[in-house]
């Protein structure tokens, strides 16, 4: 315990010393964890669209109020003729283009029906799709109010009808915000581990420190814990300073479940991610070759742990792989425990498999470490 005492000593002070790595270590995941959030939002909004309106009814200017008070679609212009309107779409200005035919009013009164037809550019697949998913959607809800108008409803109707009112569990106001900003401080907390210690141990190779620990009697396992515990120290305090300080505070996200429960898989998983950045150490021999190791893996984990992509609408076999990913499992528990208060019959299997992740990486780590170079 003495030895442990003293390399946990000599690691803080090399810590703070290094007043660059205290700004990314600190300051970095804060600025990051502001931010994000406000631009990591798969709500769209602001669609540029423009409408070709041949018919200069009042019905043709109660649908294009309609579509530009929804909040998602913005004006760009209100030309003449489809051509002009596509040279809008050619210059990307514009993503969609809705054309009213002549006789959109009198047609629908007259005869019922009418077709109105839209110009997508699908260039952003998911901008364009969305964009026609949610005109389809305002026209619909435009026809369903024009057909309540000009049809007479009895006072007593023989058939059954079935009304619908939903409700919102977890998140009442479905604020896109409750369901990124844990993501996001998983992901910050697990580059901030996985970086650092990835650097540690190659960086005492580089300075020449190195050396003379391998001369101690130092084990192998007090190394490696030495490494580990000021780093884990740090992560438990970014991730403190996160969810109450950002999360909290700035954006209104309280937590619903146990902290305890919380903070003990972070302990765990905080153990794994910092074990992983550790066995990438002793495998690299500078301290690009280790960033560059570990960017590889963060990337893939940040990617497919259903942070910004639903696991379930990927193919099969990117789906497998992220079982093998330990953010995966940790931004499910971070939304359960904080969104949903889930108590820990619902995460138990979670405590299993981030257990054996834990076991795993670090006792790799310390097998792989060689005393001699």
């Amino acid at each position: 315990m003495r030895t442990l005492k003293f390399l946990l000593y000599k690691e803080f002070r090399q810590i703070f010393r290094n007043k660059p790595l205290l700004a990314m270590l600190f300051a970095a995941p804060i600025m990051q964890l502001l931010v994000l959030p406000l631009a990591a939002d798969f709500e769209i909004k602001n669609i540029n669209i423009t409408v070709v309106d041949y018919d200069r009814s009042g019905y043709s200017q109660q649908l294009t109020s309609k579509i530009i008070a929804s909040g998602y679609f913005r004006m760009i212009d209100y030309p003449e003729s489809f051509d002009d309107a596509f040279k809008y779409i050619e210059s990307d200005q514009s993503d969609l283009i809705l054309e009213i035919s002549d006789g959109f009013e009198e047609n629908l009164i007259r005869e019922g029906s009418q077709e109105l037809f839209i110009a997508i550019n699908a260039i952003n697949g998911m901008k364009g799709s969305l964009g026609g998913s949610y005109l389809n959607r305002i026209i619909a809800e435009f026809n369903s109010e024009i057909r309540m108008q000009q049809v007479q409803m009895p006072r007593y109707t023989p058939l059954p009808t079935i009304d619908v009112a939903s409700s919102n569990w977890f998140n009442p106001l479905m604020n896109y915000r409750f369901f990124m900003v844990p993501g996001i401080l998983v992901l910050l907390v697990s580059m901030i581990g996985a970086y650092m210690s990835s650097l540690n141990v190659v960086r005492e190779s580089e300075i020449g420190t190195i050396e003379q620990i391998n001369v101690t009697p130092i084990k192998k396992h007090l190394f490696i814990l030495g490494k580990l515990i000021p780093f884990w120290v740090i992560g438990m305090f970014i991730f403190t300073v996160g969810l109450f300080g950002i999360g909290w505070l700035v954006y209104g996200i309280v937590p619903i479940g146990n902290l305890l429960l919380l903070y003990g898989y972070l302990s765990l998983y905080l153990v794994a991610v910092l074990g992983l950045g550790l066995l990438i150490s002793t495998y690299s021999q500078t301290q690009q070759q280790a960033m560059s190791v570990a960017f590889f893996f963060m990337m893939i984990f940040a990617l497919m742990s259903g942070l910004f992509t639903p696991i379930e609408s990927m193919p099969k076999w990117a789906a497998t792989l992220t079982q093998f990913s330990p953010i995966t499992y940790f931004i499910k528990v971070m939304r359960m425990i904080v969104l949903k208060g889930s108590g820990f019959k619902d995460i138990q299997y979670y405590f299993v498999i981030m257990s054996g992740f834990a076991i795993l990486l670090n006792v790799w780590a310390v097998l792989n470490y060689k005393k001699t170079r």
